[in-house]
């Protein structure tokens, strides 16, 4: 090899190496929480953000434990404070971004009889729109990186096959998600990004503290997340799946 070329090679490895960045919304508890924690000891550099960090004390632990945690405040239905995160972060490359936040609102004005159509936006606004807004924000910060991967937490709920009633605005909420993100990966799919939306489980939270039904720990919910994050590809963009690897009907 000629000695130049060997001069090259060593000043490459000289380089420091970039460490990976993740934004998660929601990171105050619950899954975001968790997927902050386990990103950050792993060394990852974490954007986590929530409607008020100042009051949510495990998340400014987690950023006093690691100092790779940023914390972001970020109320993902207010569309002007997403594009000021974006322009404040502009030239970030930004491996994966996960859309995590989200509301159930109240089972019991979601049912037939005493449905309370209020309550529809709000589900609408954060659960639907704020996904696709970030997204669509966030798209250059992506596609710096090399990972390029906007990933979407959505829920068996959403999917149209296996619905069980009620709950109709949270439901409708993520079936929209999907069909939103199902797109978003067809108009992004030649830049190179990477689009999925993951069922986490019945994960145990305040969330679906509501619902009698057999429930997955948040460590073992997150871990399945990442895993599956880790697994999507372009062939896979678009597509709905468990947090154990399944593909979810829709």
């Amino acid at each position: 090899m000629k000695i130049w070329a060997i001069i090259a090679l060593l000043a490459l490895a000289s380089l420091p190496i970039r460490a990976e960045t993740v934004l998660i919304t929601g990171s105050n508890r619950g899954l975001g929480l968790e997927l902050a924690t386990q990103y950050a000891a792993d060394g990852w550099i974490v954007i986590a953000t929530a409607r008020s960090p100042a009051d949510d004390e495990a998340l400014q632990n987690l950023a006093a434990k690691y100092e790779t945690v940023r914390i972001e405040a970020l109320d993902v239905t207010d569309h002007a404070q997403i594009d000021a995160l974006a322009t404040q972060l502009r030239g970030t490359p930004i491996d994966v971004l996960i859309n995590n936040a989200g509301v159930l609102g109240d089972p019991n004005i979601q049912r037939l009889g005493n449905l309370d159509f209020s309550i529809a936006h709000q589900l609408f606004e954060t659960n639907t729109l704020g996904p696709l807004k970030i997204a669509d924000a966030f798209i250059e910060h992506v596609a710096l990186s090399q990972t390029k991967k906007i990933m979407n937490i959505s829920s068996i709920v959403g999917s149209i096959t296996l619905t069980g009633g009620n709950i109709y605005f949270y439901r409708a909420s993520k079936t929209a998600l999907n069909m939103m993100m199902r797109n978003f990966a067809k108009d992004t799919a030649s830049g190179g990004l990477v689009i999925g939306m993951i069922h986490p489980g019945v994960v145990d939270t305040d969330m679906s503290a509501p619902f009698d039904i057999p429930k997955v720990s948040v460590r073992e919910s997150a871990t399945g997340v990442r895993d599956v994050i880790g697994w999507y590809t372009q062939a896979t963009s678009g597509t709905f799946m468990q947090y154990t690897g399944e593909p979810m009907a829709w």
